[in-house]
């Protein structure tokens, strides 16, 4: 099977990386699809199973991790796993496609490790911790347990953003938006 490109954005939650992606889709002649991840969390009111994620079972989910079934995953919140399932990006990769991924920070690495050569690694950096904040609080989510879960994860995730081929400032989305384009059409061109 002929591979394509693996396009990796990641940030921590609230960094704008899922619009970025969606944004990034509408440029149709660089022949992308949006990796659908898997989860074991309960879908928000308005996400839809095989569209937004895939929702599974925490017993699934370990399940598919012990048959081999992921490419990446991780336990991001306690009992709470993400996860990129190999059938989706080689479903994607067979129809000619290269595959942006929307995913955590620990992910991103974890595909770049496997996929060295194809994969381009963008790290989306929020303008501050209290511009993130900011963010997740709007989006009217998270309970303030969960918000906290989040920033605690963030600050470690930003720690983790040299590791990255790229960093991208969503301070202003449609200059964030521009540079991905930018990076990803240079990449996919080589």
């Amino acid at each position: 099977m002929s591979k394509g490109k693996c396009i990796v954005l990641s940030a921590p939650s609230g960094s704008g990386k899922t619009t970025l992606a969606k944004q990034l889709l509408q440029n149709k002649s660089l022949q992308l699809a949006f990796s659908i991840s898997a989860t074991s969390r309960e879908p928000r009111a308005n996400e839809k199973h095989g569209i937004d994620y895939f929702f599974i079972s925490q017993e699934q989910f370990q399940k598919q991790i012990d048959q081999g079934d992921f490419i990446e995953y991780e336990e991001v919140y306690p009992g709470v796993f993400y996860g990129t399932l190999r059938a989706e990006v080689e479903r994607l990769w067979s129809e000619g496609k290269h595959v942006i991924f929307d995913v955590d920070v620990e992910g991103g690495l974890q595909i770049k490790n496997q996929f060295s050569d194809q994969t381009i690694t963008i790290f989306i950096k929020p303008p501050s911790l209290e511009a993130l904040k900011d963010r997740l609080t709007n989006r009217e989510t998270e309970s303030k347990q969960s918000l906290k879960m989040r920033l605690d994860k963030a600050k470690n995730e930003m720690k983790l953003a040299p590791k990255f081929e790229y960093i991208v400032y969503n301070n202003i989305l449609s200059e964030a938006g521009a540079e991905i384009e930018e990076l990803v059409t240079q990449f996919i061109k080589t």
